[in-house]
């Protein structure tokens, strides 16, 4: 595979190597956003309507709408939501030490998802003006909370003297998850039949519902979350050596985990959220990358950004026209698509520990 590196490479030729990829999935990103705007449901495609523009022909009402109103607000959610999962994982698997960390440890997607089911399951029972004030956004309204929630609560527990243990983190990330999959499964219990397909669904994750409204909500704490997450290269690099040799060489410990969780937790609940529970993506994508191009975060993080993007266009993409008209839940196609090839470098590469 072409992005698999020699793992024995010089530090430096990794650095530019790993710059390189910029440019690379760059590219790649761009060809995904192509693909996601030529192919859909309907029969209009990119190419046909460029090639009325170019002719000086008006769109179609419909061409209008197909491509300003469902597949471009489509792409730029796929965007948010891909470079959210992937540098969340990023971030969690260098603050953890950990590759085998994902965005999850912090409670963001047990909590967000123990919210969209109250949502779902009890939300008829909310007072009438509550009800008419969010609209159809109660669902992703209601995850957002219920991850940003969690993941204040494991910081209190996990935080003692303005210090914040790793170890307690995760520990009690274990605990607040098996007590919101509990919780979670009370409600499943009392669910109606039409209530358990939307739960099944929202669970699988979909970019159907995708909207400006909901990218102009998302997007703005997303993209400050991943701004915030990739000023902490540095530290995550030093991290790597420990707590206390990170602090001895002029790191601030305590400052760089308080900014980690709280990215994290902006970036993936708002993009679970607007997207459903969409697993995988933060977990594979720096794992794949660090075996690319080595683990320096100074590259690891922007480089997990472009391709968590393009990875989750090419999945809604394959969503979308595999079984058309009909749609497959995204979250679906991303394992199908990356367990196989992650299983098969782990095989390829298993003598290699120091990730």
């Amino acid at each position: 595979m072409a992005l698999i590196a020699d793992s024995a490479a010089p530090p430096r030729d990794r650095l530019g190597r790993a710059r390189a990829l910029h440019g690379v999935l760059a590219g790649v990103l761009a060809l995904c956003a192509l693909a996601s705007l030529q192919v859909g449901a309907t029969d209009v495609t990119l190419t046909a309507m460029l090639g009325k523009l170019i002719g000086g022909e008006a769109l179609s009402q419909m061409e209008r709408v197909v491509l300003f109103d469902i597949r471009l607000p489509r792409l730029a959610m796929g965007v948010l939501v891909g470079a959210a999962l992937a540098v969340s994982g990023a971030a969690m698997q260098g603050l953890f030490r950990n590759p085998l960390a994902d965005p999850g440890i912090v409670g963001v997607g047990a909590g967000a998802g123990l919210g969209a089911i109250l949502a779902i399951v009890l939300g008829a029972l909310l007072p009438v003006w509550i009800i008419n004030l969010v609209g159809n956004q109660l669902t992703p309204f209601a995850a957002f909370l219920g991850g940003w929630g969690s993941t204040i609560l494991l910081y209190r527990v996990s935080t003692r003297h303005g210090r914040t243990s790793v170890a307690t983190m995760l520990l009690a990330g274990i605990a607040l998850g098996a007590l919101a999959g509990a919780l979670s499964g009370i409600l499943v219990y009392i669910a109606d039949d039409r209530q358990l397909r939307d739960l099944t669904f929202w669970g699988l994750g979909s970019l159907t519902g995708a909207s400006w409204a909901k990218v102009f909500a998302a997007g703005p704490l997303i993209v400050l979350s991943i701004g915030a997450a990739l000023v902490l290269g540095r530290g995550l690099n030093g991290l790597a050596l420990g707590e206390a040799t990170a602090a001895h060489i002029g790191i601030d410990v305590q400052r760089m985990k308080n900014v980690a969780i709280l990215s994290v937790a902006g970036a993936t609940g708002a993009a679970v959220a607007v997207s459903g529970g969409i697993g995988f993506v933060g977990i594979v994508v720096p794992h794949l990358l660090r075996l690319a191009s080595g683990p320096d975060h100074r590259t690891l993080l922007l480089n997990s950004a472009l391709l968590g993007a393009s990875l989750l266009i090419l999945a809604d993409v394959i969503a979308r026209v595999v079984i058309a008209p009909a749609e497959l839940p995204i979250g679906i196609v991303t394992a199908v698509l990356g367990a196989p090839v992650f299983l098969w470098i782990l095989l390829k590469r298993r003598g290699l520990v120091d990730l």
